[in-house]
């Protein structure tokens, strides 16, 4: 199993796609939307149920924090297109989740990579039996 990693576009940290639920939408419609805009990804979710929810502060302009709250989903990808909205912007990379629980720079994002280590493990045990 591998994680998808994108760039930030200001700080260039490595983290996972994200972004705000627009009016009228659902959080899985939402992510579905940023995981095309950031990074071309389309697919099915794994569950409609969150992997895990992390909380992280936005800088503003003005260089005030503002705290917010990120739910996480498993997107299955089934394609990665050449162009999408983003491309250009930031860099990509799909890891295996061991090495992007090290490369990833979003602190609340580690324990959630770890969780899907795990569940990566029980997966490849259920397929052996």
């Amino acid at each position: 199993m591998e994680v998808l990693l994108i760039t930030s576009r200001e700080t260039k940290r490595w983290i996972i796609p994200k972004g705000n639920i627009g009016k009228g939408k659902t959080a899985l419609q939402a992510a579905e939307q940023e995981a095309w805009e950031e990074t071309g990804v389309r697919g099915h979710f794994h569950s409609d149920v969150p992997l895990g929810f992390y909380m992280y502060f936005k800088v503003r302009e003005d260089h005030s924090q503002t705290p917010m709250s990120v739910e996480v989903y498993m997107l299955h990808a089934e394609s990665q297109a050449k162009k999408w909205p983003e491309k250009g912007e930031r860099k990509l990379r799909w890891l295996p989740v061991a090495d992007a629980i090290k490369k990833i720079e979003e602190p609340g994002v580690e324990p959630l990579l770890k969780r899907v280590a795990e569940m990566e493990d029980v997966l490849a045990r259920a397929a052996v039996v």
